[in-house]
């Protein structure tokens, strides 16, 4: 699969004090969040950068915040996360001893997937047995979008900036995780529980301060 990497910079909720919003204002694309046609709030999580500092993905929260604890448990929660990624060629890397692979809707499909598996993990899990489920799930959701014209995904068509876009779906008892290309050199993923895939729109966000808390 393409991508910049198997094992990135896990997403966390914002705190206001760490103004998480400058990472985004650092980036050279557009960043993608639901529609106006949702009306819940709106939160911001990291970004994920190259070694030189380069911002290459971040995700926007839309409904309940999810805690990436191990506690309390994400039952009830509803919530759908949209992941942006910077589309990139291969390239050299920052310090010109090799190469960094190009992204794709591969690379948005596995941080969408590992995103959603780490804030829905079994609360009620015993504590040594967490990591192990953990890494376990993890290197399936990177097989799965290693292939995404496999059985495990299906087709969905959703509006991206008003204009149907067929995104590859699927789902599981953790939620549900899709992927798809954009506009403005991105790809998008995304990943939710309680809150359906089915009638989402994706827009660009014009005023990043909607996602400050």
């Amino acid at each position: 699969m393409e991508t910049t990497g198997r094992v990135g910079p896990r997403d966390v909720p914002a705190s206001g004090a760490d103004r998480v919003i400058d990472g985004y204002l650092m980036a050279g694309f557009p960043w993608y969040g639901l529609d106006e046609a949702f009306t819940g709030p709106r939160w911001l999580m990291r970004v994920g950068a190259a070694a030189d500092g380069t911002v290459e993905h971040g995700s926007t929260g839309h409904g309940d915040e999810p805690s990436f604890r191990a506690e309390p448990g994400p039952e009830g929660l509803r919530f759908a996360v949209v992941v942006t990624v910077a589309d990139r060629p291969v390239r050299s890397s920052p310090d010109g001893t090799g190469v960094l692979e190009a992204t794709s809707v591969s690379s948005a499909a596995w941080l969408a997937g590992s995103g959603l598996l780490s804030c829905t993990w079994p609360a009620r899990m015993e504590r040594g047995l967490r990591q192990s489920w953990l890494d376990q799930q993890t290197a399936i959701a990177w097989e799965l979008a290693d292939d995404l014209d496999g059985s495990a995904w299906s087709t969905l068509s959703l509006p991206v900036d008003g204009v149907p876009t067929d995104f590859r779906y699927r789902e599981s008892e953790y939620g549900w995780v899709l992927a798809g290309p954009a506009h403005e050199g991105v790809h998008i993923g995304a990943y939710g529980r309680g809150m359906s895939a089915y009638g989402l729109g994706f827009s660009v966000i014009k005023d990043l301060g909607e996602y400050e808390r």
